[in-house]
């Protein structure tokens, strides 16, 4: 049974984001994402303006004369998401907790998703796989999906990206819009990574706390890993100390940054004490634009 609380949770998550998909995405979504799909369908003969870059070399070269490939549109997309419910994202320094707001993230572009007919999947993942929903169209399912990110319980507590993957590319036979939404404190998952956005369409979503890469000057602090429950106790008022704090994490996210460009794979990046809507419509007119040329 379901607590009467959660459920209220979900319905004002399910509210919020439907006023932002018609109010504020509506459009975004299915210009860049609706007709992207487009599946092999037969030749032609070539006719005076079509575009060269459609030629089918091989038929041509077999005929004496060019034919062009015709495709035709996939009306529905498959949309998957892969949601890190490690013990990491219980963690906030501002007004929400990580989880909170990809929970919210998770909640507009599914709502996003089954306002144009999509179908909508979603893998919970930790350092092992925790449940896997099918994806299905309708706005109920939709709901489903936000009790399941907000209300399960996890039995792992790290990390392990590169399983969420292998699991995404086991269970999908089609290709499919996937957004891996995480905090991404985890290794190893580089060559799962290029393998899985070979086959889908791989977007990232990140969500980082500002205490994640700048300490305050608090004095003595024990710093708690939530994943492994190591404790470490530092001392932020000593500067340099909060310095190399500072330096050494925001290397690993310049990094990750730069691996996931190097791979082709868009980000979006959040951040806890910002709008999780900013970046995400900043993603659409980025995708949007680059469809223009």
């Amino acid at each position: 049974m379901i607590p009467r609380e959660i459920l209220k949770k979900v319905k004002q998550i399910q509210i919020r984001s439907s006023r932002l998909v018609n109010d504020v995405l509506a459009g975004e979504y299915v210009s860049v994402f609706k007709g992207r799909g487009m599946e092999f369908e037969d030749v032609r003969e070539y006719q005076m303006g079509d575009d060269i870059r459609s030629i089918d070399w091989n038929v041509t070269a077999r005929l004496g004369h060019p034919y062009i490939k015709r495709f035709a549109e996939e009306r529905e997309l498959t949309v998957v998401f892969l949601v890190d419910l490690s013990s990491s994202g219980k963690f906030g320094s501002v007004k929400q907790f990580k989880n909170e707001i990809i929970t919210e993230i998770c909640a507009l572009l599914a709502l996003s998703a089954t306002r144009n007919n999509d179908k909508v999947g979603l893998i919970l993942f930790t350092d092992k796989i925790e449940k896997f929903v099918p994806p299905k169209k309708g706005k109920t399912h939709v709901l489903r999906l936000i009790r399941e990110v907000l209300y399960f319980k996890p039995e792992g507590k790290g990390t392990d990206i590169s399983l969420a993957l292998e699991y995404l590319i086991k269970v999908t036979k089609r290709k499919t819009v996937s957004f891996l939404v995480s905090d991404f404190i985890a290794e190893g998952f580089e060559h799962t990574l290029r393998i899985a956005n070979k086959r889908h369409d791989l977007i990232a979503v990140s969500v980082t706390d500002p205490r994640e890469l700048e300490l305050p000057n608090a004095g003595f602090v024990e710093l708690e890993d939530a994943e492994t429950g190591k404790t470490l106790l530092i001392d932020t008022s000593d500067r340099k100390v909060r310095e190399e704090f500072n330096r050494l994490n925001t290397r690993n996210l310049e990094e990750r940054t730069k691996l996931l460009r190097t791979m082709g794979v868009d980000m979006i990046d959040v951040r806890t004490d910002g709008s999780h809507v900013e970046p995400i419509m900043k993603f659409f007119r980025m995708r949007e634009k680059r469809l223009q040329f």
